[in-house]
């Protein structure tokens, strides 16, 4: 014990109090070095994964942070002859009115830990929920933003983000029905496919398999329909259709091959 300006200074609970801050520091800064060790693996993986590991690495660092200097500083109190317990029981009664008062932002912060996890869409990926399509363009804790080809940005609370159908998971299919008029031979049609198929075939970036004419895919009153597909990445589909249309319309031209149209005659009556 030692007197400072009348004031009695217990030596034996200072050095513990420093002792509880050192070792505090030190097992903060070992739990921080295996969260950084174990998430700092970023071989393959895309850019907005990257980030999620990161926010991730970045939240779970902070609540460990806050978690123990809540305790060193209960150590340190109870060293001092202050009721812990009490305090402990004031902090539980204060937790649960907080926590009624804010459920919202609880379902919220939950769900947002949820999607970083498991990773059910990411930035850049396209998705629908409750009939609003768009590309995913933020993703927090709190909110999602998903932003639609019109450019309009809808923000949704994170605990809403449920029944998702998310386009970006699987590549998508180019399907384009072409209608050819019956006098054409099919020998014809099918050979101007097949030329126009190998002209095309590994030119075209957003595709990931070879074209296939699947066939007459159904008899109309005035043309036969014939369907053409290919394999695309995720959402390019509505890009290579037009492609296709636009190359199918140029081949069947060139081989006289007609694609029948509506017409009017009108006739004057003389």
């Amino acid at each position: 014990m030692i007197h400072i300006f009348g004031q009695t200074i217990n030596i034996k609970i200072v050095v513990l109090s420093i002792l509880n801050i050192i070792i505090g520091y030190g097992i903060f800064r070992i739990i921080k070095r295996v969260i950084i060790k174990t998430t700092d693996r970023k071989k393959g993986l895309k850019t907005t994964q990257i980030q999620r590991i990161n926010t991730f690495r970045t939240l779970i660092i902070n609540l460990f942070k806050y978690i123990i200097i809540v305790l060193v500083i209960l150590s340190i109190l109870s060293l001092h002859g202050v009721n812990v317990k009490s305090i402990l029981a004031g902090l539980g009664i204060g937790t649960a009115l907080i926590g009624l008062a804010l459920q919202d932002l609880a379902k919220d912060l939950i769900a947002g830990f949820s999607i970083i996890i498991e990773g059910e869409y990411e930035v850049g990926d396209t998705i629908e929920i409750d009939g609003f399509k768009g590309e995913v363009t933020y993703i927090g804790l709190r909110t999602t933003r998903i932003r639609n080809y019109k450019g309009a940005t809808k923000i949704i609370a994170n605990h809403y983000m449920d029944n998702i159908i998310n386009y970006s998971d699987n590549n998508s299919l180019a399907v384009v029905d072409i209608a050819v008029a019956y006098e054409c031979k099919e020998e014809i049609i099918e050979k101007t496919f097949e030329d126009l198929f190998k002209k095309l075939n590994g030119t075209i970036p957003e595709t990931t398999k070879d074209i296939e004419l699947w066939g007459v895919n159904s008899l109309s009153d005035s043309a036969v329909i014939y369907r053409v597909v290919v394999e695309t990445k995720p959402m390019k589909q509505a890009k290579v259709e037009r492609l296709l249309r636009k190359e199918i319309k140029i081949a069947f031209d060139k081989a006289g091959i007609k694609i029948p149209y509506n017409q009017i005659e009108v006739h004057n009556g003389k």
